[in-house]
């Protein structure tokens, strides 16, 4: 959803600084990758040892660099294949990362209820989903735009939670994980539904390398 209209506001910020990167040496690439190596460095380090705060802060930050990559391709007069799954195997990573740093502080240091242990683990899986069928469908010629949990605001509400709870918010994380489930389980059947309406859904797909035909020759 924000990723779709949040675009344009952020772009006052992102532009200038992704200028001044391009024009220092950097590649988008260079930054995609410096950009995932921090914020899981500081999803990994700061979450488990219970530095909420400076965790939630600095993820944000660093998750910024997902803007600015991508702004600078754009600038450099337009991306790569190559750079594009780069990008989306980042995000995966990091996102991740993040998630299961989350969920290994509830356990270990929060002392979770199993409920919310289980909200986590639904948020990480789904995160992955959602995305991935986004990617599939776009593959398949689908037009997948939106919905209703996108990464801006599972990052928004992760973060959120988290830092909030470092400042002591009582259930803070709680209501941000619940959220999370379930607006993301949401929106995986919402991009499915999506894909459901294509034009395209009827299409027959090509049998994999290697499979039987109806007519008993390999594809």
């Amino acid at each position: 959803m924000l990723s779709v209209r949040g675009r344009k506001p952020a772009a006052v910020v992102v532009e200038p600084v992704a200028r001044a990167l391009l024009k220092v040496g950097f590649t988008p690439n260079t930054i995609t990758l410096v950009g995932t190596v921090i914020t899981i460095a500081i999803a990994v380090v700061l979450i488990p040892t219970g530095h909420l705060v400076a965790a939630a802060v600095l993820s944000g930050l660093f998750a910024a660099f997902d803007m600015i990559d991508g702004t600078m391709a754009r600038l450099r007069g337009g991306g790569t294949k190559f750079g594009a799954t780069l990008d989306a195997t980042c995000d995966r990573l990091t996102d991740g990362a993040l998630f299961a740093a989350i969920t290994w502080w509830l356990i270990y240091s929060y002392q979770a209820h199993p409920a919310l242990v289980v909200a986590s683990f639904v948020v990480l899986v789904c995160s992955q989903v959602i995305s991935y069928v986004k990617a599939r469908g776009e593959a398949s010629g689908f037009t997948m735009i939106g919905g209703l949990v996108e990464r801006p605001e599972r990052l928004i509400l992760g973060l959120g939670g988290l830092g909030l709870q470092g400042f002591g918010v009582p259930y803070a994380i709680d209501v941000a994980l619940w959220l999370l489930a379930a607006g993301s389980a949401f929106t995986v059947v919402q991009r499915l539904h999506m894909a459901a309406d294509s034009p395209l859904a009827k299409e027959k797909t090509a049998p994999p390398a290697g499979a039987e035909t109806t007519s008993g020759e390999s594809a």
